[in-house]
């Protein structure tokens, strides 16, 4: 597996390798919805969260992450990872997705999605997998509408910031449900217009 941090783009969005350039913009959407991030996230990238937040995160390069910089209408609206990348077992994670709430339910998450699918598969992976927080039910919702299938549930996963103790959803999609998979994002998008 040979993944890169290409620009992927289409006519929906533009995903960027997060740059020093798109920090005051994610900023931004970040703050326009606290909430989320109190109630939702293992971190916090909200108010004076976010300096903590984008200097682990984003600051500089990690082997085993790529961060994109979602891009609508030429400003950064999200950010949306791969994440634990292993290319020995040609698999990784799509996750640390945020959206600016202006942009949620719209084509932003799809597009996002099928570019950093499709890219992952074309660089030889066979797994890619989604990991979410059990109480977040637009999340959940909104794996499964891309085609991916839930594998079960890490029963106290993790401790987010807060301090309340996680239970994490695992979804996945392989390598040869991709055509699929794809073929129902190309149709959900192209009835976005």
């Amino acid at each position: 597996m040979q993944l890169g941090p290409n620009v992927l783009e289409d006519r929906h969005v533009r995903l960027e390798p997060m740059a020093e350039t798109h920090r005051e913009d994610l900023r931004s959407a970040c703050d326009a919805d606290p909430a989320t991030w109190t109630n939702l996230y293992p971190y916090s990238l909200a108010g004076h969260e976010f300096d903590r937040g984008w200097a682990r995160f984003y600051a500089k390069p990690a082997a085993d992450r790529i961060n994109y910089a979602v891009v609508v209408e030429g400003r950064c609206m999200g950010v949306s990872s791969y994440l634990t990348i292993d290319p020995s077992n040609q698999a990784l994670e799509i996750g640390g997705t945020y959206y600016h709430p202006a942009i949620r339910g719209a084509a932003a998450n799809p597009a996002s999605k099928r570019l950093m699918l499709e890219h992952a598969f074309e660089s030889g992976a066979r797994r890619v997998q989604f990991k979410v927080d059990a109480i977040n039910a637009r999340s959940r919702a909104a794996v499964l509408k891309l085609g991916a299938s839930q594998e079960g549930i890490l029963r106290q996963d993790r401790v987010v910031w807060t301090g309340r103790v996680r239970d994490t959803v695992v979804f996945s999609i392989l390598a040869d449900e991709w055509p699929a998979v794809r073929d129902g994002l190309d149709a959900r998008l192209a009835a976005l217009g």
